[in-house]
């Protein structure tokens, strides 16, 4: 009995201190002790609360055929039918082909752009034209794609364009590019580098910095010029930085640069088939019947197998190098 009674001791006074350490760590007592790490927290938790969770019970939308009088809950509920819509249209594959291509090229080309750019600048030894050319090569990321796209326009017109001047003085015969369908896909990957690249070298650089300097010291004393010290130190030591950047833009790789294409291509139906991804087609859709059910169904499918891709290539990452992994 004395045995029994020492253990039920023990155990209630085990449950007593497991209360009070719960007390002691819990989440009221955290958020008296770091009150002010809260308070500045607060803004980011609003954001996402306001702009991210609460329009979420628009999803509903998408199985709708939405009027104005009815509401969000109070139009009739029409199923999958706005699904179908990409189905009976007959370009879903196509669509959805286009915008996976693109963004995968933009992803690679614009990543190894970026990290290249990075490790020159890096390298330049003058502090004054490190910084000035830093800066010049961000100006573009601020330039609105409605510019960029009067700039394509006046490079590549037929009549009055910048390249088909150049080949008439050279005697040679204009391009008419605007019909040149097979163009217009390294087109689009060009400018995309040259909008994005600026913004993109600022996170690569910055870790590039990160490195400890002693590694490129000893690596100097071991007589490795600058690609070697490239190869074996910067590369290796930019993967983590790299695969979380890859990680967090493929889960908008069914979202495409609408303003890239819309302000480039424009109108021009020639180029569709090349050129037309999902938010262009949706969007002429829009304009022409301002279906918000379809639309609104459209984001759908692109949000689910946008998250679908993202947790997948995590699962990958996590199960060949865990450290790499976003969760």
């Amino acid at each position: 009995m004395v045995k029994r009674k020492r253990n039920g001791d023990k155990a209630a006074l085990s449950a007593t201190e497991f209360i009070a350490i719960k007390k002691k760590h819990g989440f009221l007592t955290e958020l008296s002790k770091n009150r002010v790490l809260f308070i500045m927290l607060l803004p980011a938790i609003l954001y996402f609360v306001v702009f991210k969770y609460l329009p979420m019970a628009g999803v509903y939308l998408a199985f709708t055929k939405f009027n104005y009088i009815g509401g969000i809950f109070g139009s009739p509920f029409v199923g999958m039918n706005n699904f179908r819509f990409l189905y009976i249209s007959g370009a879903l594959f196509n669509i959805t082909k286009n915008t996976v291509l693109y963004n995968i090229a933009f992803l690679i080309t614009g990543n190894i752009a970026q990290i290249m750019v990075a490790i020159f600048i890096s390298e330049i030894p003058g502090r004054y034209y490190k910084k000035i050319t830093q800066s010049l090569m961000f100006l573009p990321y601020f330039v609105s794609y409605v510019l960029v796209g009067f700039v394509v326009y006046n490079i590549l017109n037929y009549e009055t364009g910048l390249l088909n001047s150049i080949l008439r003085s050279l005697g040679l015969e204009p391009v008419n590019m605007y019909g040149n369908v097979g163009a217009w896909k390294y087109i689009l990957v060009l400018f995309n580098i040259w909008k994005g690249i600026g913004y993109g070298s600022v996170i690569y650089l910055a870790a590039i910095m990160g490195i400890d300097r002693e590694m490129y010291e000893a690596a100097r004393i071991d007589s490795a010029n600058i690609f070697q010290q490239t190869r074996y130190i910067t590369l290796p030591m930019l993967k983590p930085t790299f695969i979380i950047l890859l990680l967090l833009q493929l889960g908008n790789i069914l979202r495409g640069q609408f303003e890239l294409f819309y302000q480039i291509i424009g109108a021009n139906g020639t180029l569709y088939k090349a050129t037309d991804i999902i938010d262009t087609y949706v969007f002429r859709a829009l304009v022409n019947s301002f279906d918000v059910g379809m639309g609104t169904a459209v984001g759908l499918y692109q949000s689910f197998f946008g998250f679908v891709l993202i947790m997948s290539v995590n699962a990958i990452v996590k199960r060949v190098s865990p450290d790499y992994a976003l969760f």
